[in-house]
């Protein structure tokens, strides 16, 4: 029998901006393999298969933030062991930058913990993102919201991404966060648009929500007029001292199931494994990339979470046959 929705046929998959809530909700319903097939199929159409983008990302500024992002171990709230450092100097950035290159990264992402950049660190990092764009990377940075100006000039130092995830569904969103807004976030990224900056912008699972919220999640990204060009699913990496430290783990068959709709919305955004990679089996990793998922941060740190290394990563590719995307 075939099970296959109505809103699909084996040869066309277009790239859609009005899904329902209902149809994602069915979505999340299918059968385990069936959803899988469906993604995969989505995936092949849009993507080679056995390729990975790869992307490094460095913690340009930790700790100190004033937000109270449920999850982050960065905010100065929280009592954790990230403690609150200055912007790190340019030099540091640029061998990490060569770092990245020679192991295979595409992408380098410099990331601060900010509400929103002040000028005299901001000059700086437009200085950072210069001379890694001119190393022969792709550029992404995320360092809080930005104003339309802010935006404007990040584009012209020559930044190709900007990452700002929505986190969650509008509605679970004020358990999370208090001190900004899901609107804030909206408006960020349509600055990012208007500056013609390419969008990462995606959300966390597994801090205490329900399927419906993953399925909100998903409705607000798929439903903008340009989807993200990257998608990064992280799921959460508990941290003592944090509000979310001892939230019950998502069973991992549904963080496959946020992956491969994630796919099916969005085809032709990268969908990434983002944070919380370190607590995963290869197993489900490899799962993952068969509901498609195309895209890995890559590297031994995310911010201040613990991420495979590069050799693992390596090993693991050469065992399913899977090469990094150039």
């Amino acid at each position: 029998m075939n099970t296959q929705p109505a809103m699909f046929s084996e040869s066309d998959y277009p790239i859609r901006h009005d899904w329902s809530k209902t149809e994602i909700q069915a979505l999340f319903e299918l059968p385990f393999n069936d959803l899988l097939h469906y993604a995969q199929s989505v995936h092949r159409h849009y993507f080679n298969p056995n390729e990975v983008q790869l992307s490094t990302l460095i913690n340009i500024k930790s700790g100190g933030c004033p937000e109270d992002c449920s999850y982050c171990p960065q905010s100065a709230r929280y009592n954790t062991e990230v403690e609150a450092e200055a912007l790190i100097d340019i030099d540091g950035v640029l061998e990490s930058a060569r770092k990245a290159k020679a192991n295979g990264a595409s992408r380098f992402c410099m990331g601060a913990a900010w509400r929103s950049p002040k000028e005299k660190d901001f000059a700086r990092v437009l200085q950072m993102v210069t001379e890694v764009k001119g190393m022969g990377l792709e550029t992404c940075a995320t360092l809080g919201m930005l104003d339309e100006e802010q935006a404007q000039r990040l584009k012209k130092s020559g930044l190709d991404f900007y990452n700002h995830n929505i986190d969650t569904s509008e509605e679970f969103y004020e358990e999370i966060i208090s001190t900004r807004t899901y609107q804030d976030r909206l408006n960020t990224l349509e600055n990012v648009r208007k500056a013609e900056m390419s969008v990462c912008c995606g959300g966390i699972v597994g801090m205490g929500e329900g399927r419906a919220d993953r399925e909100g999640l998903l409705f607000t990204l798929s439903s903008m007029p340009k989807h993200p060009e990257s998608v990064p699913i992280n799921l959460l990496v508990q941290v003592e001292g944090t509000p979310l430290a001892e939230t019950a783990e998502l069973d991992p068959f549904e963080f496959v199931r946020t992956v491969a709709v994630a796919r099916i919305l969005m085809p032709a955004s990268h969908v990434r494994l983002s944070a919380g990679r370190s607590e995963m089996d290869e197993a489900l990793q490899a799962l993952c990339f068969h509901a498609g998922a195309n895209s890995i941060f890559y590297g031994e740190k995310l911010l201040t979470t613990e991420n495979p290394e590069h050799n693992e990563d390596l090993q693991m590719f050469e065992r399913l046959g899977i090469s990094a995307a150039q």
